[in-house]
């Protein structure tokens, strides 16, 4: 099953709901969720400016392919 399905089946479901403490648990879960913090948001300032330093560094066409990066690391692999 894919996750639109699984949604609307969800959404079926709670539509017919009549138990509030279902329905407050749910509440809680939305909330919870809401007010979770993206992952980006915990990194420290050493694993985000590297990130950001390649991401300059695309954005500025200083890249290489897929082979190239082969033929220097295949000794690695």
């Amino acid at each position: 099953m894919n996750i639109q399905t699984e949604k609307l089946d969800l959404i079926e479901w709670i539509t017919k709901l009549n138990d509030t403490a279902i329905i407050d648990k749910l509440r809680e879960l939305k909330d919870d969720y809401s007010k979770s913090k993206d992952w980006w948001d915990t990194l420290k300032k050493e694993e985000i400016d590297p990130i950001n330093r390649g991401l300059k560094d695309f954005e500025e066409g200083r890249t290489h392919s897929h082979d190239t990066a082969r033929k220097v690391y295949e000794k690695y692999l």
